[in-house]
């Protein structure tokens, strides 16, 4: 579904540690992936933090794979998972991030996003020097393109409402991207080895939203408009 580069051996990384919490998981108690990706925007907003970068963006996310390495296996409750991230590209107004999640050592997950800094008016903003500076050479001048795939839904798809609640608004006033992922978790339930998750627009509480669904495969629709769509096996 998307690369996944490995670990760089030179250039800023960073790690942090979760515990998977009783809210995080299955009734199996294994991670679901919506937690997952909450795990993510944490790590990634801790790492930003860190830097000492203070540039008024706010970041948000277009686009997140999941997948399980070669005989890898989700965490599950009480685990102790740490999250290693680094800038693995960059373009003119986004960055993509890696990010490593293991227990005890060991690596069974990994994931990557593309992000995209936004001004506030919610416009794209450039990435400067500052955030080169910073984490270009872990990305090793890696650049990659920003757009994501036009979606479509097919004929055959099964279609029903999608409830959504205040609480899955974020500081933008849209759903946020791990609340999306409900959506993936809902519909695919446990078992899931890779997925990913795109956002073509955002998703507001304002309007009603249809789910639609084929095996395999996902839209959230606002005015029959694909806000977001995603795939997983």
């Amino acid at each position: 579904m998307t690369g996944f580069l490995g670990r760089p051996g030179q250039g800023r990384t960073f790690t942090g540690r979760q515990r998977v919490r009783l809210g995080d998981t299955f009734s199996n108690g294994t991670l679901r992936p919506d937690a997952a990706v909450r795990y993510l925007q944490d790590v990634a907003t801790d790492d930003w933090d860190d830097t000492g970068i203070s540039t008024g963006a706010l970041w948000v996310v277009r686009r997140t794979s999941l997948r399980l390495v070669s005989g890898g296996r989700w965490p599950t409750l009480g685990e102790y998972v740490d999250l290693t991230t680094w800038c693995s590209g960059s373009g003119a107004a986004w960055a993509e991030r890696r990010t490593d999640l293991e227990v005890e050592g060991k690596v069974l997950v990994e994931a990557v996003a593309l992000w995209v800094p936004l001004d506030p008016t919610m416009r794209p903003k450039r990435i400067d020097d500052a955030f080169r500076a910073v984490y270009g050479e872990a990305a090793n001048g890696r650049k990659i393109p920003g757009r994501v795939e036009s979606p479509v839904v097919p004929d055959d798809a099964t279609r029903e409402p999608w409830p959504l609640r205040r609480v899955d608004l974020d500081v933008a006033g849209h759903v946020n991207n791990a609340a999306s992922w409900t959506a993936l978790v809902e519909v695919a339930g446990e078992g899931v080895g890779e997925a990913t998750l795109i956002h073509h627009g955002p998703v507001e509480i304002f309007a009603p939203v249809e789910l639609a669904r084929t095996p395999g495969g996902l839209w959230l629709l606002q005015d029959g408009v694909v806000k977001v769509s995603a795939r997983y096996r």
